[in-house]
């Protein structure tokens, strides 16, 4: 790191791209692929992100493999899907912005029920999402999981992304490989934190290998997983090292939390346990209104929450670094930028005010709308979105 402090709003390197600032579109999955393919809606939301001035827009999710989906209604990277996200790419690069596909396998958080495929995890486990056993998958099919990430990582450089972005948080499967609460394996990716790190390393050096040298590559990398047993602090922060060792990534933007065990972790603010609810069939109702309180806790919300657990990643790396959680000031993304930040990433303040980041860059004392509700969670099944947007802020 140099002395200078990065200005937030002047063009910035990540990897092979340059982008015109430095705040990203955090990934949030849209809720508008209902068919698993691109629709106009999928691409008017991010033409509106990339219009309201973020530098990249993240399209959230894009899994590897049909069964690697959080449920059927993802998109799943493959031929067919090429021309819409081309379209996709094309409208947010008229708008002057880049764009990522975060790319991913959800593992123990697919609905095998949905997908009509059996949802994954390193070691036995019983999935409530698809309210059935996953599969452990052997060396063999954990290898043609490296593959998936490889083809479609090519597939997003063929549509015309700029970058991608590979899901190793929140449970997801990598981040469930790297868990010692959900990893119990005594195979080659089990065992030691090297063992459990291996696969996240292997899907990065092919990921890197499949786009080569003119798209960027970062990686969501759990801080901690918010479960005792879970992945914490310091073996995530030996992680990120190897992961920077091998150079295979351009950087990493931190997260937090569980999306099969403490999903809150990774938002702070209201836990909207009852809306949510209410958008679950009548078995899975009923569970939430029993387990709610363990599963949606609550966190209160301050700006910047993961900043404090991101520090420790900041003074033991020298890669890029992408600080998430609670970014909606002006000050904040500047306090970023001056602890050696090199990116800011926003998600639920967009969804209020999509325009938020230009109005930030004209006049600095702008403050965000959001309220930190959380009622934007439960809209994923019907069109992410912010339901007070359009009330007076």
């Amino acid at each position: 790191m140099s002395g200078q402090i990065p200005q937030v709003f002047a063009p910035a390197r990540l990897g092979p791209i340059t982008l015109r600032n430095r705040v990203i579109k955090a990934a949030t999955f849209e809720g508008r692929t209902p068919r698993a393919v691109v629709t106009e809606e999928l691409i008017a939301f991010h033409r509106e992100m990339a219009a309201g001035g973020v530098a990249m827009t993240t399209v959230a999710y894009c899994a590897v493999s049909p069964g690697g989906r959080t449920d059927r209604h993802q998109i799943w990277l493959r031929p067919e899907v090429v021309e819409g996200l081309r379209r996709l790419t094309d409208a947010v690069h008229a708008q002057g912005a880049a764009a990522c596909a975060q790319i991913g396998h959800a593992g123990p958080v697919a609905n095998a029920a949905s997908n009509r495929a059996p949802a994954l995890a390193p070691s036995r486990l019983f999935s409530p999402l698809g309210m059935r056993p996953v599969r452990v998958p052997d060396t063999g099919e954990v290898a043609s999981i490296v593959t998936q990430h490889a083809e479609a990582a090519r597939w997003a450089r063929e549509a015309g992304f700029d970058a991608v972005e590979i899901h190793f948080g929140h449970n997801y499967l990598v981040s469930a490989f790297l868990s010692p609460l959900l990893n119990r394996r005594r195979d080659r990716y089990g065992g030691d934190l090297a063992g459990r790190a291996r696969l996240a390393r292997e899907i990065a050096r092919a990921v890197r290998e499949a786009v080569g040298d003119r798209v960027a590559v970062t990686a969501k990398l759990n801080m901690d997983d918010g479960v005792r047993g879970g992945l914490r602090v310091p073996e995530a922060v030996r992680v990120a090292a190897w992961l920077e060792a091998d150079g295979c990534v351009d950087a990493l933007e931190l997260t937090a939390g569980s999306s099969l065990l403490n999903p809150m972790l990774y938002f702070h603010g209201d836990a909207p346990r009852r809306e949510f609810a209410k958008t679950l069939p009548v078995p899975a109702r009923w569970g939430m209104r029993l387990v709610g309180r363990v599963f949606l806790r609550e966190y209160p919300y301050r700006e910047a929450y993961l900043l404090e657990r991101a520090r420790r990643f900041r003074r033991e790396l020298s890669m890029p670094l992408i600080l998430l959680g609670g970014i909606t000031e002006r000050e904040t993304m500047d306090r970023a930028m001056a602890e050696g930040f090199e990116f800011v990433a926003l998600g639920r303040a967009l969804l209020r005010e999509p325009d938020l980041v230009r109005r930030l860059a004209e006049d600095p004392t702008t403050r965000s709308g959001c309220i930190h509700c959380n009622l934007c969670m439960p809209t994923i099944y019907s069109g992410t979105r912010c339901v007070l947007r359009g009330e007076p802020v």
